[in-house]
């Protein structure tokens, strides 16, 4: 146990986030058990050690685990947890909780044994807490991380402190919140980097990004796919393949019986493949109005920009990465559907979006939110692309 806590007292000492995620004040972090789950290199490690120097710096009844440690081969999490307890312990947090076998029931027996011990775990996007742990359902207080939104890249850059906005504010009052932020900053001149290597927190690593993200993006497919999903080694290849081909495809709608014969398996099996990668945030699906998956998607795009540099530089579309931007802003907590000849999207079921690289040349139509590009200031209708990016 001494050395759980030497390691904690370590990692702690030496954690410096460079941005505070809002996330940190939406938890009701009063609650038992509260689940964090985000993609693979987002920050969930940093966030957990983040909480645990906010909350209690080196008070030893907080204690960070790992269960990539060789000691949790041959001991459960409810055999630590009573010990820790037993020393005084109040709030364990478990990192990469997957790893363990049978963690959902570990889980739940700490949870009614050990009433005053507070446990917060992080895993993949790829789980489902609720749906697949049916013990865990009435007790487990679930929260998503997400990468880097444009704001907080911008005020890492910066030092600025921005603050997000609702979509209601920016849609009614985009040229006042847009002349508050350009009195600060020129948004302008950070957003190509943030497109190219902003989302993911280890771009703040001295190692290249590039080489960094791929290796990211493996391990959320050969761990985060095939491990929480139990998909045998033999088919790895297969469902590699089917992200590079529906990445160079870019952002349209699947054939799948083509997919399907070009990686040798079924239509089925094509789209659970790509319900996995959409569960892991490599892609998202864009459905139209009123439809969902095990439907096909009438759209297939990357789940951010950095991953379409990273996987195809060569050929990367500017439209398709202004487009990749504007979803993956929306995402957290707006519902996006694929719009008709005339619009880009369709938001929450009733707003219509076009995204353009400039307004200049716009054809206006009123009924329409244009997200422009080069806009540093919009005017009425025509809304800078950029301030999407404040939505968290």
């Amino acid at each position: 146990m001494e050395s759980f806590y030497r390691t904690h007292a370590y990692l702690v000492e030496h954690t410096n986030a460079p941005v505070r995620r809002d996330l940190m004040d939406e938890i009701d972090w009063n609650d038992r058990l509260i689940g964090i789950k985000g993609t693979r290199g987002v920050g969930k490690t940093t966030f957990l050690l983040q909480y645990a120097k906010e909350k209690f710096g080196t008070d030893r009844s907080c204690l960070f685990i790992n269960m990539n440690n060789f000691y949790f081969s041959t001991h459960g999490i409810e055999e630590f947890a009573a010990e820790f307890q037993r020393r005084g312990g109040k709030v364990l947090l478990i990192d990469q909780v997957f790893k363990h076998p049978n963690w959902s029931r570990e889980l739940r027996r700490c949870y009614d044994n050990f009433p005053n011990l507070k446990i917060i775990f992080t895993g993949s996007s790829v789980m489902r807490l609720k749906e697949e742990n049916p013990e865990l359902c009435d007790i487990v207080k679930s929260y998503n991380l997400r990468g880097f939104s444009f704001r907080e890249y911008l005020n890492l850059q910066t030092g600025m402190k921005f603050h997000a906005y609702t979509l209601e504010d920016i849609l009614e009052n985009h040229e006042q919140i847009s002349r508050g932020v350009l009195a600060k900053a020129k948004p302008l001149d950070y957003l190509r980097d943030y497109l190219h290597h902003g989302f993911y927190p280890f771009f703040l690593e001295k190692r290249n990004f590039p080489e960094n993200l791929l290796k990211t993006m493996n391990m959320m497919v050969e761990v985060d796919i095939l491990l929480i999903k139990q998909i045998e080694l033999k088919y790895l290849s297969k469902i590699k393949k089917l992200l590079y081909l529906l990445a160079v495809d870019g952002p349209k709608a699947p054939n799948v019986s083509q997919l399907a014969n070009d990686i040798q398996t079924s239509r089925a099996t094509v789209m659970n493949y790509i319900k996995y990668l959409a569960d892991a945030r490599l892609i998202n699906m864009v459905y139209p109005k009123g439809e969902e998956f095990p439907k096909k998607p009438a759209m297939i795009m990357m789940h951010n920009p950095n991953l379409m540099y990273s996987i195809y530089p060569i050929r990367v579309e500017e439209q398709d990465i202004l487009e990749t931007f504007f979803v993956n802003a929306m995402w957290k907590d707006h519902k996006v559907n694929k719009g008709d000849r005339n619009i880009s999207f369709l938001v929450d079921g009733e707003m219509p979006f076009k995204i353009c690289n400039e307004g200049s040349r716009l054809k206006n139509n009123p009924g329409i939110t244009y997200a422009v590009r080069q806009l540093e200031i919009g005017q009425k209708n025509q809304i800078p692309l950029w301030l999407f990016g404040f939505l968290y």
